[in-house]
């Protein structure tokens, strides 16, 4: 296979998983190929040689690609490392495919991209693409080949110029946007707008990530991402070793990856999934809730 869309690679100070995640480029030989890498810090010993090693690992490419490096020679840390790098690579293309060095994608998740980059590329109401399917038990109907949701996940991604346009770090319309009421406007359920209201107060406050500004950014534009059918990316980075996903016994650890049908089947309408995306509010980014119910069937049943 040869993929004609640009692919962004984030990588940093773990060779050992970008030495897998890169195997799987290799294998999808993109025409161009962005490497986007943050410095060592300099208060870890050692980590200055994973860095090099990372970075040696990503030179051997030997297909016909063109190869574009963003590279920092001292840390910027994860939120400005890969911000700029991201904006970086949308001064120079239309779009995108976007990989982290611990997201390792199933073959079918680069035609995937491909082919929704294309046929969403005028539509101003989708804004992002992504590789995960993280409903888990959650049973829907799988007659289309993807659905629409709120949430853009970024293990696996990608998306265009016209969206990445609106993202801001420092989401300096968060007041107006909570004084405003648009969090209550845009979310229809009093306990994810107190989960978000509490996440990206969090992140306004101290950006030490770029995840949850993207989302914001997504969000101030009713823009839907979509999600594949199956799962398309596994997260194979969860370990001491990671800078947010230190928890092995996470249960999106390692997640198993599927193949998808091509062609793909296209649902005939563009409306968000809403039970979906509550599932995935409650058991991704507030498991609380979920442990708070089972808690309290369990007393019902004693």
């Amino acid at each position: 296979m040869s993929c004609s869309t640009p692919v962004v690679f984030l990588i940093f100070n773990r060779p050992e998983v970008t030495a897998k995640v890169f195997k799987a480029i290799r294998q999808a030989q993109p025409k161009q190929l962005f490497i986007i890498a943050d410095g060592p810090r300099a208060d870890k010993p050692g980590e200055s040689k994973k860095c090099a090693q990372a970075r040696e690992i990503v030179n051997r490419v030997d297909w016909d690609c063109e190869v574009f490096k963003h590279y920092s020679e001292t840390n910027l840390g994860c939120a400005t490392n890969v911000s700029q790098g991201i904006t970086w690579v949308f001064d120079r293309v239309e779009s995108a495919i976007i990989l982290e060095d611990d997201c390792l994608p199933h073959p079918d998740f680069f035609t995937f991209c491909e082919h929704l980059l294309h046929k969403y590329r005028d539509d101003n109401r989708v804004v992002h693409i992504s590789g995960n399917h993280h409903l888990l038990s959650y049973k829907r109907r799988l007659e289309y080949s993807y659905y629409y949701s709120r949430y853009p996940l970024i293990w696996g991604w990608a998306t265009w110029r016209r969206a990445w346009k609106n993202f801001d770090l420092k989401m300096e319309h968060w007041v107006d946007f909570v004084e405003g009421g648009w969090l209550e406007k845009f979310l229809d359920d009093k306990r994810a707008v107190y989960v978000w209201d509490r996440n990206l107060k969090d992140i306004q406050t101290n950006p030490h990530t770029w995840d949850y500004q993207w989302l914001f950014s997504c969000w101030t534009q009713s823009g839907l991402a979509i999600h594949p059918q199956v799962n398309l990316v596994s997260n194979i980075g969860f370990g001491n070793s990671a800078t947010h996903t230190s928890d092995t016994n996470n249960s999106w650890s390692n997640l198993p990856v599927s193949s998808l049908s091509f062609p793909l089947k296209h649902p005939p309408f563009m409306i968000r999934d809403t039970h979906a995306d509550r599932h995935l509010q409650d058991t991704m980014f507030d498991p609380s809730r979920i442990n708070k119910l089972s808690m309290f069937i369990d007393k019902l049943l004693v």
